[in-house]
């Protein structure tokens, strides 16, 4: 518990996070204990099991979940609300893990604005003694001399799958049971031994040490850059493991992890876990930035002391049966509480985040949050969500319509990643006034490149990507598409990652970790082209918007919530910094290949700033994505790629030029000069 906190914390514990895997061993080892006594006694009940889980889990879990619920409604902006209250009606039913990772994708909401992002490991537990108590009576009857090895079975497949997964579904090897089962299982396989393994006191001091060692090495060597669980959780578990099997015999490692403030903190674990996570998560939002060193020990002395009364006077009294004595009640009052919670999660969700809670002054800059561009419909774009949800990302079927619906012949494309389907609205505008109808290609984080790896680090969303562009440029190469648009979040690529910490606390002022993977694109980019361009065939290579790294309207609402001024309009200097290298790979291939440059950036920037919000409304949706109204908008840039002849390396400076200043010009006659902001 202790790893865990300093680490959500912030207080130098990089591999802390595996708190979570030495309370999974833990747990099984504990649990099963108990149940292996029972089935031996002959007294085992199922009823009496569920009875004790109920008792310890159920009541400091919704208090916190009660006390969440009311700050959440106090501090958060109806997306965050109504994502919260998703995550709280699966939490009341112990399946938070299972929601988490269906949220797990390209647009999945930053780790800070999830309260109980922390009751994913509860829902792995929970459902391991869904199945588990049974699956040990079962054997215990039927298999009892086999039991251990068939456990085993379970535990090495378990890892297995876990190993398989982390190559192919990272996000279902972390969040989901099956590839988590092994850990609880070595728990589990040490409480069913009757013997113990060293009788000896140097003997278990030895494995003490070597347990407390690798304890240390996860604790100290681990880090949130390294793959997990995998290979990598072994570490912790054993470590676990092998001070779980010292313990058995009297040694000095032991009785230094039995000095009284560390059995006092093991009292209180359940409740110091379950609320140390919204502590830390309602001050952020308060302060408005990750806790720094001087306010992350507050937050644990916050933490320590809910859990102390917690564990006072709302577990104890329930879990030593007090109240309600009996069965039955407790049974229903748990239901009720399971009822009740899940039902205030689906009522937060279907009123969209209860935005009513705010002025209306505040939802009104937050309006343009719903203003997203339709080409992000499920029906015409994928993201990395739809290859787990079972859609295809490949086939005739691929892509939709753009452009005047009153055309049948499709005269252009519009090919590129979630920046494609945010701009698309201006090219849909442009077509439209030409009378050209065209296919929209989109998927979220992939660029229009062929045989490319994207930066996604993992590898299923990857082949997703080359998949997906191969059908795309099948399509185009199919229909003999004349006109072909190349949009992408370019920089990304050739940074290889976003644009700094772009979370709820995004600071310009902090570096960015960058790589440079020019060449790499570079490269790619120029086999692209090499295959689209042929004889009757135009590419446009449209550069990409500025990136304000905030929530522009999040950003945006907050401030006017608070009271305060909102400062989201990113420096002109620092925009073209983070686009410089994108935009000499795209110029270069430009060049060679005879493409024609689109560049919207003199349409938001002046000399000084670049402009992502206008008089306090925002352009974006979000960090990134530009809102429907403020894409069409830019339909003059693309206005001349429809009417220009086919036209060669010495046309791309002059086009880009030209449409640059007829797009100022439209900007200019729907707002006011832009107002002072950084």
């Amino acid at each position: 518990m202790l790893s865990v906190l300093f680490f959500h914390a912030g207080l130098g514990v990089p591999g802390g996070f595996v708190g979570v895997d030495v309370f999974f061993v833990i747990s099984g080892f504990v649990i099963t204990r108990l149940l292996g006594a029972e089935l031996r006694e002959g007294r085992f009940s199922i009823a009496r099991f569920y009875e004790r889980r109920i008792r310890r889990l159920f009541p400091a879990f919704f208090a916190v979940l009660l006390v969440s619920t009311v700050l959440a409604g106090l501090l958060f902006m109806p997306p965050e609300f109504a994502l919260y209250g998703r995550s709280m009606a699966l939490a009341a039913v112990f399946v938070s893990n299972i929601g988490f990772w269906d949220e797990a994708g390209y647009f999945d909401a930053d780790a800070r604005f999830k309260p109980l992002l922390h009751t994913w490991s509860l829902g792995v537990e929970e459902q391991y003694y869904l199945v588990f108590p049974l699956l040990l009576l079962g054997l215990h009857r039927l298999a009892a001399g086999r039991r251990p090895w068939i456990l085993a079975a379970l535990v090495v497949g378990s890892f297995l799958l876990s190993l398989r997964w982390m190559q192919s579904a990272p996000d279902s090897a972390f969040y989901l049971l099956p590839a988590r089962a092994w850990e609880l299982g070595i728990g589990s396989l040490l409480a069913l031994r009757s013997e113990k393994l060293c009788a000896r006191p140097w003997q278990a001091a030895g494995l003490g040490l070597a347990g407390l060692a690798l304890l240390l090495a996860a604790l100290f060597g681990l880090s949130e850059s390294t793959p997990f669980p995998g290979v990598a959780a072994v570490l912790p578990c054993l470590g676990t493991a092998l001070l779980i099997a010292a313990g058995g015999t009297p040694n000095g490692v032991s009785r230094m992890l039995s000095v009284r403030p560390l059995v006092g903190i093991g009292l209180v674990s359940y409740s110091l876990y379950l609320w140390h996570w919204p502590v830390i998560v309602f001050l952020q939002q308060r302060l408005g930035h990750d806790l720094r060193p001087a306010e992350a020990l507050p937050a644990m002395a916050i933490s320590f002391a809910l859990a102390a009364l917690s564990w006072r006077f709302v577990e104890q009294p329930v879990r030593r049966g007090r109240w309600p004595a009996a069965r039955g009640p407790m049974f229903a009052a748990a239901a009720a509480m399971t009822a009740l919670a899940g039902a205030t999660g689906i009522l937060i969700v279907r009123l969209d985040g209860v935005p009513g809670r705010l002025p209306a002054r505040v939802q009104a800059v937050l309006a343009p949050k719903a203003d997203r561009s339709p080409f992000f419909q499920a029906d015409c774009f994928s993201d990395n969500q739809t290859l787990a949800a079972g859609r295809p990302i490949a086939g005739p079927d691929l892509g939709c319509p753009i452009g005047d619906p009153g055309s049948s012949s499709v005269s252009f494309a519009v090919w590129g990643d979630s920046h494609a389907a945010a701009l698309a609205p201006a090219v849909d505008a442009a077509a439209t006034q030409s009378r050209r109808s065209g296919l929209f290609l989109g998927r979220g984080g992939c660029p229009p490149l062929l045989d490319y790896d994207n930066t996604s680090s993992h590898a299923i969303r990857r082949e997703a990507c080359r998949e997906h562009n191969a059908a795309a440029f099948a399509a185009i190469a199919r229909r003999q598409v004349p006109l072909v648009f190349l949009i992408a979040r370019w920089p990304r690529e050739v940074l290889g990652g976003e644009n700094g910490n772009e979370g709820p606390f995004y600071d310009p002022a902090a570096p960015a970790p960058t790589a440079d993977r020019s060449a790499q694109v570079g490269a790619a980019l120029d086999a692209t082209l090499t295959r689209l361009t042929t004889p009757g065939r135009r590419v446009v290579l449209v550069m990409d918007v500025p990136e304000p790294g905030y929530d522009v309207p999040l950003a945006l609402a907050r401030a006017a919530w608070q009271g305060i001024e909102a400062r989201v309009n990113p420096a002109r200097r620092a925009v073209e910094a983070r686009q410089r290298l994108a935009r000499q790979v795209l110029l270069t291939a430009a060049a060679r290949h005879g493409a024609l440059i689109i560049d919207p950036l003199p349409a938001f920037c002046d000399d000084a700033l670049c402009h992502v919000e206008r008089r306090g409304v925002s352009r974006y949706v979000d960090a990134d994505h530009l809102t429907r109204r403020a894409a069409r908008e830019l339909a003059p840039l693309f206005e001349g790629a429809f009417e220009a002849p086919e036209s060669t390396a010495a046309d791309i400076a002059p086009l880009a030029s030209t449409a640059g200043r007829r797009a100022r010009g439209a900007l200019s006659l729907t707002h006011s000069p832009p107002a002072v902001g950084r």
